[in-house]
């Protein structure tokens, strides 16, 4: 009779065994996965991917083609997002055999429509969570905003909020039906959009993540495509005196915000560490009598030049968003500054506002961003501060948020905008000190998302891998999975452990590509503070410290 009883220790071990084997997939289990039973969700198919198979997929808006993944299931789905309006979207999870236990979730960028599977190859599956990611209701590229009009409301609220919504909801669903059990945590990462849809999920479903790691957001649309526009024709049309060639930029303007700017971090590198301490003045390349205007600026040029730098701000002077700050310039042709072919600001206004797909852009005036403010369209601004909830005893949810100082796409201004107005209501309504919750990283030397400013220019870059959105994808990695060289990791720590970061280490890969080898590292500060080097070798990012 006592023979039969199981010794206390082996229950124990049993117990133990149980509670830390990781949940492993299969290729058996992925081929014969059927969903549970779920509202609005179908299942379209499930493809198994052994480990290092080649995995080459794409779509309008997002590719991967590698044969370094290790192994998982990737089920395909369709949501229904309004049955009446017989609106849907496309979600993917792609689940690993070696699971983590958790569940991430990947944005977009632009206006896309696409699933973003780079990031859920490059980021989710090699770090063993269980990704998911939608086409947000839509398929397009990140400019096309053809889909959304004339007037098809359900295709831009699926864009604004809900198409994520329901495939995070779905997604965790799933993620049980698989496993057998469910996600211990749920976090979240993007930039641009992406950083938009995190945020939103933030503020208006703030019981979706656990932890989003958000960057350069884009997240007050109704603000940012009004002054997209206007800043454009800062020097817009490319007739006007004011018009400036991208040689302008790069060649003349840019090597003299350098010379003004680059040295007052204690290092002639090519980084602008901080642009907040340059009072750039452009009247330093004013043409003289009879100078050749390729090697210096008219007036007009120095005009637009104090417009571009400056806070913008209507004529009733209301608050539209912040400004270029120096060090960017190599970037600006390809970007919004005299940017002829980039088309996803008109498109906003003509297929998201107005309803006139005969808009340009020479039409805009002082009554755009007003109107634009009233129709919001998708409810696509996520600009309220009150995130009592997400971050509450309750919940306990974390934001980590990242923008390179030299982004030509959406203003470093807006980070710091909205991280503040975060700071002062939840300061006033609840005491609390911002820093348990919520820290914002800048990045000197990088534009919007990823890329440096211009690595082509003398020792114009900047350290732009850390495990930010798209990046790995990219081909710019972290150097390491953990929580000083990946932001993702760094979450994680402080969501599950309480170990908050106060800076990162970012790497400069020569070329912007791993294989090239790491040519430098820097530190990310915690904003308000910035970087300063303090000797040493300027490579290291052990020489260098955050300073406020």
């Amino acid at each position: 009779m006592h023979g039969s009883i199981c010794p206390l220790w082996l229950l124990l071990l049993v117990t133990i065994l149980a509670c830390t084997t990781p949940v492993i997939g299969s290729s058996a289990q992925c081929t014969s996965f059927t969903i549970p039973h779920l509202e609005g969700a179908a299942l379209l198919g499930t493809t198994y991917f052994k480990v290092n198979e080649r995995v080459n997929i794409s779509n309008l808006y997002s590719a991967i083609d590698t044969d370094t993944l290790p192994a998982f299931c990737r089920v395909e789905l369709v949501i229904t997002t309004n049955a009446t309006a017989n609106s849907s979207a496309l979600t993917e999870l792609w689940l690993p055999d070696d699971w983590n236990g958790r569940f991430l979730a990947a944005g977009q960028g632009g206006l896309a429509g696409g699933v973003d599977v780079a990031d859920l190859g490059f980021i989710a599956i090699q770090q063993g969570f269980a990704g998911v990611s939608t086409d947000t209701g839509h398929s397009s590229d990140a400019d096309d905003g053809t889909w959304a009009g004339p007037g098809n409301d359900n295709a831009i609220i699926d864009f604004g909020w809900r198409a994520l919504h329901l495939s995070v909801i779905t997604g965790k669903e799933v993620v049980k039906g698989y496993y057998g059990r469910s996600a211990t945590k749920a976090y979240y990462i993007g930039c641009s959009t992406g950083g938009r849809q995190g945020l939103k999920e933030v503020q208006m479903f703030p019981d979706d993540f656990d932890g989003v790691v958000v960057g350069s957001p884009a997240n007050w649309m109704s603000h940012l495509m009004s002054w997209s526009v206007h800043i454009s024709l800062n020097v817009l049309p490319t007739t006007s005196p004011r018009f400036m060639t991208p040689a302008i930029w790069s060649d003349v303007i840019h090597p003299e915000v350098l010379r003004q700017c680059d040295g007052l971090d204690g290092l002639q590198d090519g980084i602008i560490n901080d642009p907040r301490s340059c009072s750039f003045r452009p009247e330093t390349l004013a043409c003289r009598p009879g100078q050749n205007t390729s090697t210096c600026l008219t007036l007009p040029q120095i005009h637009a030049l104090h417009r571009i730098f400056a806070d913008y701000f209507e004529t009733n002077q209301t608050y539209i968003f912040g400004p270029y700050y120096p060090g960017g310039e190599t970037a600006y042709p390809d970007g919004l500054v005299g940017a002829t072919s980039f088309p996803l600001p008109q498109n906003w206004m003509r297929f998201f506002v107005l309803n006139d797909t005969e808009w340009t852009m020479d039409e805009y005036n002082a009554s755009i961003p007003r109107i634009c403010e009233e129709v919001n369209p998708g409810q696509a601004d996520a600009v309220n501060p009150n995130i009592t909830v997400f971050v509450g005893p309750s919940h306990g949810g974390k934001i980590l948020q990242y923008v390179g100082w030299a982004d030509q796409l959406i203003s470093p201004g807006n980070s710091i905008h909205y991280y503040e107005s975060v700071h002062a209501f939840m300061q006033a309504e609840t005491g609390r000190d911002i820093d348990e919750f919520y820290r914002l990283f800048t990045v000197p030397g990088m534009n919007h998302c990823r890329a440096p400013a211009d690595v082509f220019v003398q020792d114009g870059f900047g350290a732009n891998a850390f495990g930010g959105a798209g990046q790995a994808a990219s081909g710019m990695p972290p150097i390491s999975l953990d929580a000083q060289h990946n932001i993702l990791a760094a979450l994680v720590e402080w969501v599950e452990h309480e170990e908050a970061p106060s800076t990162l280490t970012a790497a400069y890969y020569n070329n912007n590509n791993v294989t090239a080898g790491v040519n430098f590292t820097r530190p990310l500060c915690k904003f308000p503070a910035s970087l300063r080097f303090v000797g040493g070798n300027s490579n290291d990012a052990a020489s260098f410290e955050c300073v406020t």
